[in-house]
């Protein structure tokens, strides 16, 4: 009875965490009230029950790991700059699920954009996390979208009636500024953290 105690009590997670994961998943679902609400009232908004457990799962996840990364230190810009981060990428799979950034959403082009995470993602475990380091991560993901560009207007996808070259873009240059501004922030914290 005493290993099957200590078993639990390895695997609980800290207050803190507890609190935290607490912390988000209720503003999470709070959020979730204005689309059910909408259906209430137009014919316009039409989510499933998946739809509202996959979007909770985003903004929880979103809200979570900025909890869990930006308490990493007490730097407000660092933080800004995780948040910058997460709410970029949390804005980004929200679009491409909904509308799609090239073409509709069901065109296989905008699983590129997944490639662009992957590299945040792949980049933040090399760099720890570290300013320096998630810096130039930040910077890769800007050229990424650059690179999105290229490909879309070499495949001609600006042809499609729902994308033009100025969309594509105009998209991938939001984006792109976006990760840049997350760049330097996390540049200048890491200037910061290097002061004496």
């Amino acid at each position: 009875m005493k290993l099957l105690g200590e078993f639990y009590n390895s695997m609980k997670m800290p207050n803190s965490t507890l609190l935290s994961a607490i912390s988000v998943a209720i503003p999470a679902a709070l959020v979730l009230l204005l689309p059910f609400a909408a259906m209430l009232f137009t014919g316009e908004v039409n989510w499933s029950f998946f739809d509202f457990i996959f979007a909770w799962t985003l903004l929880f996840g979103a809200g979570f790991t900025y909890r869990m990364v930006a308490r990493k230190m007490d730097n407000i810009t660092y933080r800004a700059a995780v948040g910058v981060t997460v709410g970029t990428a949390l804005f980004l799979v929200w679009a491409n699920l909904a509308v799609g950034l090239i073409g509709s959403e069901d065109n296989p082009a905008n699983w590129m954009y997944m490639g662009v995470l992957s590299v945040g993602f792949l980049g933040a475990i090399i760099a720890r996390l570290q300013p320096k380091g998630m810096s130039r991560v930040l910077f890769a993901m800007a050229f990424a979208h650059v690179l999105i560009v290229v490909i879309a207007l070499i495949a001609r996808l600006h042809l499609s009636p729902e994308s033009s070259v100025v969309e594509i873009l105009g998209v991938n240059g939001f984006f792109a500024v976006l990760w840049s501004a997350s760049a330097l922030l996390f540049r200048n914290a890491g200037m910061e953290q290097a002061k004496p």
